[in-house]
């Protein structure tokens, strides 16, 4: 379900992507997803920010699914 939503984001243009833009805007954001593999000190960021977050499927597999030609690690949704 949460891909769904990301991929929903991404074409209403309210997803942001990557750590820096989730820690950015705490207050602006509905959802956090997270991939499986995402470096310690990302994870450590946000919940020193107190970003609540859900896991989801590698960056890999992410990146496929979600038809990007990049990798992230960090989904926010606004």
């Amino acid at each position: 379900m949460s891909i769904k939503e990301i991929r929903d984001a991404m074409e209403n243009g309210t997803v942001f992507f990557g750590v820096r833009q989730a820690l950015k805007n705490p207050k602006k954001l509905k959802s956090v997803f997270i991939c499986r593999d995402t470096r310690d000190e990302t994870v450590e960021k946000l919940e020193a920010a107190k970003i609540e977050f859900s896991v989801l499927k590698s960056k890999e597999d992410l990146a496929k699914e979600l038809n990007l030609d990049f990798e992230c690690e960090v989904f926010s949704l606004k």
